[in-house]
């Protein structure tokens, strides 16, 4: 588990495919001395563990379904990635809940500069944005974000200036991919309503949103 605070912006230096995943090796001297083998670490909002320690960096795998459902089976070498080791027991958290299972591939379509925020928007599938609301959470290539806005096919985000600095978003240009996970409550709310609903209960969106639930 995650909280969607990047430690570290790291570089990817080398990618190697064998037919069904794809093996990276990551350089990020600031965290290197932080993981020990079998660590979990997001690696653009993807959930991977660390197999091989390197003097300035580590190695992880990416398996087939990960690399169908991020974009780290197409991310070429020296691509800035975000990072973020796994949450520790008895540390503040200070994002939200972020799993590390990426639900699906966004695209960025705009980028306005606003003062000393910048608002970034970005397109993503129907099935993601049923997911996500207003001042509601959201990771973008694993960092976590509140939701400004959404429309039938697109959510926007404001950007402060230190997560402006301190993460790849100033990297991205328009039509650049990024991994998209949407808050673990909302799948369970909507979860919840599909059954209750289903089953007659009477519980609906209407009336959550009624009794100031949504």
């Amino acid at each position: 588990m995650f909280t969607g605070l990047i430690r570290e912006v790291g570089t990817i230096i080398r990618a190697t495919d064998d037919g069904t995943g794809r093996r990276l090796q990551i350089a990020a001297p600031g965290l290197a001395g932080e993981l020990e083998r079998g660590d979990s670490v997001s690696v653009n909002g993807a959930c991977l563990t660390v197999e091989t320690l390197l003097p300035d960096g580590f190695e992880v795998y990416a398996g087939a379904e990960t690399c169908a459902r991020t974009t780290l089976g197409r991310l070429a070498l020296k691509t800035p990635v975000n990072l973020e080791p796994a949450l520790r027991a008895g540390e503040a958290l200070g994002g939200h809940l972020v799993m590390g299972h990426v639900d699906g591939i966004g695209r960025l379509i705009a980028t306005v500069a606003e003062d000393e925020t910048v608002r970034m928007v970005f397109e993503a599938p129907t099935e993601l944005l049923a997911d996500l609301v207003p001042r509601g959470s959201v990771a973008v290539d694993g960092i976590s974000l509140t939701i400004t806005a959404v429309t039938s096919n697109t959510f926007e985000v404001a950007i402060i200036p230190f997560t402006w600095r301190n993460t790849n978003l100033c990297r991205l240009a328009s039509g650049h991919e990024v991994n998209i996970e949407t808050d673990i409550l909302a799948k369970y709310v909507r979860r919840v309503l599909q059954g209750r609903t289903a089953a007659g209960s009477g519980i609906t969106e209407e009336f959550l949103r009624e009794h100031g639930y949504l």
